[in-house]
């Protein structure tokens, strides 16, 4: 009994000491918390951590175990941007750290060093910089997950990683690493299931062959890293690699035929490399759901193997030498949703039953050697959004179904053999249906009311009422058979870019509603029978391209069009003249407009003649006055080149006329010049001289405009060709490439005169716009910040590939993303972050926050600062998301009503609302904007760059460069997008107080 008694003794002190402990334990928790959130600098996100709740393990952020003592810290996207404090590692337990997507800042934390239990560390999506520590090793070595994703690292990968033995995923991707990487040393993790190096300007050198003894490894993605030589055959022991990325490097031999055996593989991404060869020949990595090998040089046929892969939603084989015919067994895959194979030499007909048995939505094949019909079944499932067949073989007519697919967006047929009526259903289907290229065939039928339709043997005369297509941007009826004249409804046209009716047989007078189309830039109606005066509305167009030329035009030019830039836009016109420029291959008007000279003239003229004869001598003396002068004036001019430049500082300044403004601003007025060598313009920016400007700030942003742009080459960027000043710099003009369709703010509101451009074109341009700015942020050698950039200051090609202008208020920083004083305030209403208004230090976050109003215009449609609207655009903007509610409503009502677009449109919104923080630190750098607008790039297609590349077409089309990797699923739209696309996303957006979280797959 006595025993009895002292065991329970023994049992209670046990379990008194050991609540006890607990006891301390959580308390001593509880104040390390506390210590954590003061050395972190109180930050907002830490707000609910409060000393008298002393339940914290529900504190945000916190996770603890069944004791109670705190195993988990995670913090993503709270905006926390002060160092990590070393107080974190007195927390014993703690295994798991999540601090992505934060403003993290400076070198790798060494703080970290003292958490000896972490086996979790993401640190990804921050700003840390310079190079990992040698050391890197003195972290705990529990550590199984480490990501360091997303920063700007440099330098080399250290070989001390590999004392991190236990390590299951090493995600070093998308960084600035410049050095080498220790092959050898990672080889020897062998517990290490994800890999990612990608996106690095690792120095120059082929895959090391140690890699092939990760045999665990399920994802390796080595992507954009100057990868060279071939895959090495000791890869082939990743037996249970799900993921192969090694795209955008330059690999060059065969693709090693284990690659085409890997039974597990589901993505294998070897794209943008030198590969030749062919595929297989045998093939039975059957779980593949995205291929892609395109943009290399394989030779060689489809195999048949590929049919069996009936999880197969992506085959992307396009820009290669591939022959042969499309196997009949694609089209029998149940999940192929997207197939491009453009630009390769295949043969044969399209697969009979494609479209039938999958939810086929993409359908790219052009510059092929394609025969045959179109199978019936290619929108049998109703998915089919883009079909892009042109320049191929095909023939007969289109199935009747197809008038009945609604989903077609994008209809690019051009340059086949196909016969028959085009289906008048399809035409119905504008405004949803975007794009319809079908010239170069031989449809017969009446005349389609809209888009893309020449050389084919349409006929009869334009409808009378056209105002039902005025949202067209562009009108292609060339090489028909119209007649009857232009209806004046064309003036309706609002959007309308580009109108070619030329080569028909149109008659009757030009209407003058054409010279009221607000942004029309090309315009032939060459080759009819257009007869009576040129309208004096055409003075108001602003064209990058004219033709009148074979009609039976009449009467005097108007002055606008009087340009050397037009002079063959005339010819075979008997009755048309010209007054003030002679050299347009058109006769000099007389009085009365006509081109034949009155008898009295030529009595009076003969009288002249006798006079000038008599006073030729005194005139020689005059002559050699004036050639004195001449030359004082031609020496009164210098012009400095920043390329290189086939026009005279003469060319430029005869000119500068009133006639050829085309814009005025507070620095000075813009010209459209034309050129006479190699044809086209340039934009001259002449700058006010003491008229409302202080000469000191004239001054300063001239030089700033010299400088920065005198040193910048990039493609979304305008050209500054060169700068041109009198003697006495009281003249001083800027010469920069000519952008037709002008600024974005003309074509982001209808009612300012512009037209409404679609979603796509307006991402594109924000991508664009985003690519400019990312460049001079990030890659410079010294950074730039703009500090006034506005949609009015984005400009627009004729393709709406977008550029950044404007540099006057630009200034370069000693280091991106320190802070820099600048003696005045910088920017523009509405768009002006809010620290350029207090005086203080500002750095390029400045530009981040205007992108960010610039983001809020594309998608809402409205302006920065309306005057007349309650709040500015970013307020309004932020009330709206604070507000909880759905924010589909927020979209322009332009882009609305199509639903493909709409979700992609409401994450640009929020990541508008997040570039607009009113905390600097809070905003995200411009490289990772970016990468999030590149998500979004979903309507993209193949067409735009066979619009751009393949068939020199007009219109909104774009061509986009091979971007950083894909996203999950590869919403490129092929051609157009041309390999454009961002990371291995979900696509999921969270916004919190200022930031957001991308979630990666």
């Amino acid at each position: 009994m006595a025993h009895s008694y002292l065991f329970l003794l023994l049992l209670l002190v046990f379990l008194t000491s050991n609540f006890s402990s607990q006891s301390m334990a959580q308390t001593a928790d509880h104040e390390i918390l506390l210590t954590i959130k003061k050395d972190w600098g109180n930050p907002s996100a830490l707000s609910s951590w409060s000393p008298d709740n002393n339940s914290y393990c529900s504190w945000a952020g916190v996770s603890c175990d069944t004791n109670g003592q705190v195993t988990k810290l995670s913090f993503p996207n709270m905006n926390i941007s002060n160092p990590i404090p070393s107080s974190i590692c007195t927390l014993k337990n703690l295994s798991y750290l999540d601090l992505s997507y934060n403003n993290l800042t400076d070198q790798f934390p060494r703080a970290l060093y003292g958490c000896s239990a972490l086996h979790y560390l993401d640190l990804s999506n921050n700003l840390f910089s310079g190079a990992l520590p040698a050391d890197i090793d003195s972290l705990s070595s529990e550590m199984e997950h480490l990501n360091l994703s997303t920063n700007a690292f440099i330098g080399s990968v250290p070989s001390a990683i590999a004392a991190i033995s236990k390590l299951k995923s090493l995600l070093l991707d998308t960084n600035s690493f410049n050095g080498t990487y220790p092959g050898l040393a990672i080889g020897g993790l062998n517990e290490l299931e994800t890999l990612t190096l990608a996106q690095n300007p690792f120095t120059p050198g082929p895959i090391p062959v140690e890699l092939g003894k990760l045999k665990k490894l399920t994802m390796l993605w080595m992507s954009g890293m100057n990868l060279t030589g071939r895959i090495p055959d000791e890869l082939s022991s990743l037996t249970e690699l799900t993921m192969l990325a090694l795209y955008e490097n330059k690999l060059e031999g065969e693709i090693p035929a284990w690659v085409w055996k890997l039974q597990k593989l589901e993505s294998l991404y070897l794209y943008a490399n030198r590969f030749t060869g062919g595929i297989g020949p045998d093939v039975t990595a059957f779980s593949l759901q995205v291929l892609d090998v395109s943009t290399n040089l394989l030779t060689g046929t489809i195999p048949d193997a590929i049919g069996e892969m009936k999880n197969l939603s992506l085959l992307y084989l396009y820009f290669n030498h591939i022959t042969g015919p499309i196997p009949a067994s694609i089209g029998l895959l149940p999940n192929l949703v997207d197939i491009r194979l453009f630009n390769n030499r295949l043969s044969g007909p399209l697969p009979p039953e494609l479209g039938k048995h999958s939810p086929l939505g993409n359908l790219e094949v052009c510059n092929n050697l394609l025969t045959g019909v179109l199978p019936e079944s290619l929108c049998h499932n109703k998915k089919l959004y883009d079909m892009v067949l042109f320049n191929n073989n095909f023939s007969g007519e289109l199935p009747a179904n197809l008038a009945a697919c609604d989903t077609l967006d994008n209809i690019m047929l051009q340059d086949n053999g196909f016969t028959g009526e085009f289906p008048e259903k399809v035409w119905s289907a504008f405004p949803k249906l975007t794009t319809i290229k079908i010239q170069n065939n031989g449809f017969t039928g009446s005349l389609p009311s809209n888009f893309m339709a020449e050389n084919n043997l349409f006929s009869g005369p334009l409808p009378a009422d056209m105002s039902g297509l005025a949202g067209l941007n562009v009108l292609d009826l060339s090489g028909n058979m119209i007649s009857g004249s232009i209806p004046s409804s064309i003036g309706s046209f609002g959007r309308l870019n580009s109108l070619n009716l030329g080569n028909n047989r149109i008659s009757g007078e030009t209407p003058a509603a054409i010279g009221s189309l607000p942004v029309l830039t090309m315009l032939d109606l060459s080759n009819n029978e257009l007869s009576g005066d040129i309208p004096q509305e055409f003075n108001s167009l602003q064209l990058a391209f004219l033709n009148l030329s074979s009609n039976q035009l009449t009467g005097e030019i108007p002055r606008s069009l009087q340009s050397p830039a037009f002079d063959e836009a005339f010819l075979r016109n008997r009755g048309l003249c010209a007054t003030t420029n002679l050299n347009l291959n058109v006769p000099m008007c007389y009085p009365g407009g006509h081109n034949q000279m009155p008898t009295g003239l030529i009595i009076l003229f003969s009288v002249i003649a006798g006079v000038l004869v008599i006073g030729a001598a005194g005139c020689v003396a005059i002559r050699r006055q004036a050639a004195a002068r001449g030359r004082h004036d031609a020496t009164s001019w210098k012009m400095t080149p920043f390329r290189d430049v086939g026009f005279t500082e003469r060319d430029i300044l005869i000119n500068i006329r009133e006639e050829n403004v085309i814009g005025s601003g507070g620095a000075g007025k813009v010209y459209r010049v034309p050129l006479r060598s190699g044809g086209g313009a340039v934009a001259v920016k002449k700058l006010w001289s003491g008229k409302g400007k202080p000469e000191e700030k004239l001054n300063r942003e001239f030089d700033a405009e010299v400088r920065v742009l005198g040193e910048i080459r990039h493609a979304n960027i305008v050209s500054l060709l060169c700068y041109i000043s009198s003697d006495d710099d009281a003249t001083r003009l800027l010469v920069y490439e000519y952008m037709e369709n002008g600024s974005l703010d003309r074509w982001l509101r209808g009612g300012d005169g512009g037209a409404v451009l679609d979603w796509p074109t307006r991402l594109g341009v924000a991508i664009d716009a985003a690519r400019g700015l990312t460049y001079m942020h990030e890659e410079c050698e010294r950074p730039v910040m703009h500090r006034d950039v506005k949609s009015s200051n984005i400009l627009l090609d004729p393709g709406f590939r977008a550029k950044i202008a404007d540099f006057g208020l630009a200034r370069m920083l000693v280091n991106s993303g320190e802070p820099e004083s600048v003696s005045v305030a910088g920017g523009t209403f509405g768009y002006m972050a809010p620290e350029c208004g207090r005086g203080a230090k500002v750095n390029e976050k400045v530009d981040v926050y205007s992108f960010g109003v610039v983001l809020l215009e594309l998608v809402t449609g409205r302006a920065a600062n309306d005057g007349e609207a309650e709040w500015c655009l970013v307020e309004w903007a932020w009330r709206r998301y604070k507000a909880g509610g759905p924010l589909h409503d927020a979209v322009d009502g332009n882009i609305r009503d199509r639903d493909v677009h709409v979700g992609d449109a409401v994450a640009v919104f929020l990541l508008g609302v997040v570039c607009t923080a009113e905390d600097a630190a809070s905003r995200p750098s411009m490289k990772l904007v970016l990468q999030q607008l590149l998500r979004y790039d979903r309507t993209a297609s193949v067409a735009g760059a066979c619009r751009d590349g393949c068939d020199d077409g007009g219109g909104v089309a774009r061509r986009q460069e091979v971007s950083k990797g894909r996203k999950k699923g590869d919403d490129r739209r092929g051609v157009k997008g041309a390999m454009d696309s961002g990371e291995f996303w979900d696509g999921d957006v969270e916004v919190s107080s200022g930031g957001f979280v991308a979630h990666p797959v």
